[in-house]
């Protein structure tokens, strides 16, 4: 496991369409899953103790989006052969014990994760309505003990671009296990 930070973007970079299906062979686009005031994008999988240790957060954070008018989708870009916990398979299993509320696709040519730039899971993109990068780092400020975090960084973001409010500019990069890229 190796510990990978997210990479630096500028913010207001318009980010990329994409269209990928999730476990069941439904097809979901960045126009479909936005939301009215944007979309919070994650790339993530199924075995990194670091993406584990947040999908409970993940979830209550895409409940309380949604009602501020944000959808929020995950990208598994780690189907890879040498990792089979995070098998499309294995994600229709995490999407049921997780119940998670929100779609997660897959990624299996990685051209999405690569568009995006994205280093680590989970790799953090808030996008505003009109597809422009607006937050790109942590959920919070303490990935292992929840109980401990003192700076909800992600929650904050999402509610200032709910409420058209300024969204804090000092930004502090995600972090977890680097994605498994397959060679070419």
């Amino acid at each position: 496991m190796a510990l990978i930070e997210s990479l630096p973007l500028e913010l207001g970079t318009r980010m990329p369409d994409f269209s990928l299906e999730d476990p069941y062979g439904d097809v979901h686009t960045t126009m479909g899953l936005l939301g009215e005031k944007g979309l919070l994008v994650v790339f993530t999988c199924n075995h990194c103790p670091y993406a584990l240790a947040v999908w409970d957060r993940l979830n209550r954070l895409a409940k309380m989006a949604h009602g501020l008018g944000i959808n929020t989708v995950a990208i598994n870009p780690n189907i890879h052969p040498d990792y089979p916990e995070d098998s499309v398979d294995k994600m229709g299993e995490l999407i049921v014990n997780r119940n998670i509320v929100f779609p997660y696709l897959i990624d299996d040519t990685q051209l999405v994760a690569k568009a995006y730039r994205a280093q680590c899971t989970p790799d953090i993109y808030l996008l505003n309505a009109k597809t422009s990068l607006v937050y790109h780092g942590r959920i919070d400020d303490n990935w292992q003990d929840e109980t401990s975090v003192k700076s909800q960084d992600l929650k904050v973001a999402l509610l200032a671009l709910g409420n058209k409010q300024t969204i804090p500019r000092v930004q502090y990069p995600s972090m977890g296990c680097s994605i498994k890229w397959r060679e070419k």
